[in-house]
């Protein structure tokens, strides 16, 4: 064009016309991405995939100035001079030009195209399975749906992501809406599609549903496997329904992968569910069904034996079992020996207990926040908290750090023994390894002032808790009640009662019941039956402790008549659940005043 120019041989319209159809040429070529961008579902990715086209080895315009100079260069005796006919020829060598551009650009785009649809699917079933397992299922859902509606089925791995993410959430209905949609469109559910399923049916109690769509997988050509019976023996046996042996046999006939009709994984099962219902002798039974079929035992099935033995009480046959699974090769894990611990120290043999803690560190097994836990609470309940505090010590040296509840229970331990120090010593390493205390934490140690007799350094260490973020509770206000009626200070008892209404902490049974045996030890009995009363109509549910308190005071003093009152007082509640009616309480009352 720019030949045709210089030989002033185009008018001024065909230039223009000319340069417009280069430059719609050019704009096509460079904005093609964004043209097409509908046919695909990534704009960014199609741009990225379409640099890679070949183009041409030449600048635009490049192909219709080498055609000019060629046609002028053949062009004999060429005069400078007004011819329509070499015009014409220019205008078709450009046009030609120009559509054999876009022939080629089309060409590729075209064969691109065909490999973007299986990478489309792809792609979008990857951000489908990691919507699954993030929870977010109505956002995959809702991809699988535009990718439908676009001629795209994700595949059968997908759809079964789908499915174990609508039955952890218990939306089975949804599921069961994916199955259907899945026979009829694709792709054809398989035995992992139906275990999943099935399982989430058991898991939101539907049983019947389960057993049913079992009872179904053959009709539609999918064979159970092992996986599927498992689950529902497992169901079955959550559900009581053990004694069900004719179900149970047909369950376990339908697998078709293995020879015996029993495998590890059922077994475990079984056994699990005959020792949480109490029958040992049926538990043991299939123990010998497996040894007698030469099922292999692994750690798991030994742990169940061990923890059902145990919590029956039978730890001589528990002991058995570890030594037999130990010369069978099966290493005992912190499971077996926590197991052992806890069955120990419940029966307050602490010394074994800390025997077997010791063999499973020389075994190679770490102890956990568990082993460390059972035997630091069962010491401290039997008020060994001194050795208790050494365990304490020893998970310190082992790098694991004991969680808050186990400072407290050492804690707790030393100021139910009075030992206030040793509590506090406790608590200033616990700060030390940035543990932070809490309210349990304080009325512990707020306990252990009490019982030591150091009721000031107990108001002193409550008033310091309003500068924390913890503050008092009922529970600190009612062992500082507790404390100030023991010592016989009933006014500071009281003002402590006021001060917790104005704390807006609800007083409890304790509190009551703490300030009536004040009044009555200090033989104000009028009060303590006023405060009782008050007690009555709040709506607490009582107990015989405050009714006990008042038949005593008044046994001592020889008061018989008032004692059955106060008895008759106590039947009336034990018969109205709880909490007496406020005529017939005032009706006693009035009798008790004549």
């Amino acid at each position: 064009m720019t030949l045709l120019i210089s030989c002033g041989e185009v008018s001024s319209s065909q230039i223009t016309v000319l340069r417009l159809l280069n430059q719609s040429v050019d704009f096509l070529f460079d904005n093609v991405s964004r043209i097409l961008a509908p046919v695909f579902t990534n704009l960014r990715d199609f741009e990225m995939r379409l640099s890679c086209i070949e183009r041409p080895q030449f600048t635009p315009g490049e192909h219709s100035y080498m055609s000019n100079e060629n046609w002028v260069s053949d062009k004999k005796g060429y005069d400078h001079k007004g011819d329509p006919e070499a015009n014409f020829n220019a205008l078709d060598s450009i046009l030609k030009s120009s559509l054999d551009r876009l022939a080629s650009l089309r060409e590729s785009v075209c064969r691109r195209k065909s490999l973007r649809y299986d990478e489309c699917v792809a792609i979008h079933a990857s951000i489908m399975r990691d919507l699954c397992l993030q929870g977010k299922l109505n956002a995959a859902l809702w991809l699988r749906k535009k990718l439908m509606q676009s001629g795209f089925i994700p595949g059968l791995v997908t759809h079964n992501h789908l499915l174990n993410g609508l039955c952890k959430l218990g939306s089975v209905d949804k599921a069961d809406g994916l199955v259907r949609e899945m026979w009829e469109m694709g792709p054809s559910p398989n035995c992992v599609s139906y275990n999943t399923y099935i399982k989430g049916l058991c898991s939101v109690d539907n049983v019947d549903k389960a057993l049913y769509l079992f009872s179904t997988m053959s009709k539609y050509g999918v064979k159970p496997n092992r996986v599927t019976c498992n689950i529902l023996v497992h169901a079955l046996c959550q559900k009581g329904l053990m004694g069900n042996t004719k179900l149970l046999e047909e369950i376990l006939g339908s697998s078709s992968e293995a020879n015996a009709p029993l495998d590890i994984v059922t077994c475990t099962i079984l056994m699990d569910s005959c020792f949480k219902n109490g029958d040992v002798v049926q538990a043991l039974g299939v123990w010998k069904e497996m040894s007698e079929k030469n099922i292999p035992a692994d750690t798991v099935v030994y742990n169940v034996l061990i923890r059902g033995l145990c919590s029956s009480g039978n730890m001589v046959d528990a002991y058995g079992l570890v030594c037999d699974m130990v010369k069978r090769g099966v290493d005992p894990d912190v499971f077996t020996y926590n197991t052992l611990i806890s069955a120990l120290c419940k029966e307050g043999m602490f010394d074994e207990a800390c025997g077997i803690h010791g063999t499973m560190q020389r075994a190679g097994v770490a102890p956990d926040q568990i082993s460390y836990k059972v035997i630091i609470q069962g010491l401290c309940m039997y008020g060994d908290v001194a050795r208790a505090n050494e365990f304490l010590l020893s998970m310190l040296k082992s790098s694991l750090l004991p969680e808050v509840l186990l400072w407290n229970v050492v804690i707790d331990g030393y100021g139910r023994c009075g030992d206030t120090s040793s509590a506090l010593s406790v608590r200033n390493l616990m700060l030390s390894y940035g543990v932070k205390p809490n309210i349990y934490t304080n009325n512990a140690l707020i306990h252990g002032y009490v019982k030591e007799g150091r009721f000031i350094d107990a108001c002193l260490f409550k008033d310091q808790m309003r500068y924390t973020s913890v503050y008092p509770d009922t529970t600190t206000y009612n062992l500082l009640l507790g404390g100030a009626c023991t010592f016989g200070n009933l006014k500071l008892a009281f003002q402590l009662y006021d001060e917790m209404m104005k704390r807006r902490c609800r007083p409890d049974l304790i509190t009551y019941t703490e300030l009536i045996r004040g009044l009555c030890w200090k033989g104000r009995l009028k009060e303590a039956e006023e405060l009782l009363l008050r007690l009555q109509v709040s709506g607490i549910s009582l107990d015989h402790v405050p009714f006990w308190i008042l038949m005593r005071k008044y046994t001592k003093l020889r008061r018989v008549d008032e004692a059955y009152l106060a008895y008759r007082k106590w039947l009336m509640t034990r018969s109205g659940g709880g909490v007496a009616c406020q005529s017939r309480l005032n009706h006693m009352h009035t009798e008790q005043k004549q």
